[in-house]
């Protein structure tokens, strides 16, 4: 465990609530273990149990499913500070994988310390529920974009979500930066429902109409406004949240 809790750099971001020290306490006696992943390397597979639970230290990862014959949906992509672990019933086998995008770190919590935290930590026990329904509320986003948004809304739809989560993370983001955004086409083709062909086409026409480039892992928002009204999101400003 390289990471106490109490020296986690995450907990010092002002993306995140400061917590009393018997919770950071509580959350360290939770925490088993500190894990490292190569880009690639599954974190959690699907069809497997596990008696953990995992917050993304660093780096970028995606939760999918995979059908029989291997067509894949991806479910949310998953950046530092994100809970995974609570989206499957307790103690039976993940109907999802979690898979690396990048080189991350997770830290590591028995699962079987939830029914302590529980009973003596209401107050963590509801940063847990918030951050579930969080979870669920950008599910329901997804559903509305597979849905009803054409392809073109669907891509400014992800492009403007992934840019607002970074920006928490990096607030020079939220001024117009460049940012490092680890997925390809095929990515953005497996979260959104697209064929590869038409993700690249769409891709190609919102870049010339100057909404956003992204290239070689980069993106830069050029005119996050129109890409707003074009995917008709207009979600509220992301507030501090909580971090296990």
């Amino acid at each position: 465990m390289r990471v106490p809790c109490q020296a986690c750099p995450l907990r010092a971001q002002p993306a995140f609530h400061d917590k009393p020290d018997d919770q950071v306490a509580f959350i360290q006696a939770m925490k088993t273990d500190h894990l490292t992943f190569a880009p690639g390397d599954a974190i959690i597979r699907q069809g497997s149990r596990s008696a953990q639970l995992f917050t993304l230290f660093s780096g970028w990862a995606f939760r999918f499913k995979e059908m029989s014959d291997g067509r894949r949906q991806i479910l949310n992509f998953l950046l530092p500070g994100d809970l995974v672990g609570f989206q499957n019933r307790m103690f039976e086998e993940s109907p999802w994988g979690v898979e690396a995008l990048t080189p991350v770190e997770v830290c590591v919590f028995a699962r079987s310390r939830i029914w302590d935290l529980y009973r003596g930590y209401p107050e963590l026990a509801y940063d847990v529920t918030w951050l579930t329904a969080h979870e669920e509320s950008l599910v329901d986003e997804n559903l509305l974009t597979a849905g009803r948004r054409s392809a073109a809304e669907r891509v400014a739809m992800l492009m403007m979500h992934l840019a607002k989560r970074v920006a928490v993370l990096r607030p020079a983001v939220a001024a117009g930066a460049p940012f490092d955004i680890p997925i390809n086409q095929s990515h953005i083709a497996d979260a959104l429902g697209l064929s590869l062909a038409h993700t690249n086409k769409t891709l190609k026409a919102l870049e010339k109409r100057g909404l956003f480039r992204f290239a070689a892992g980069r993106l830069e928002m050029v005119n996050p406004k129109a890409l707003a009204r074009l995917a008709d999101y207009f979600d509220q400003p992301v507030g501090q949240r909580p971090l296990i």
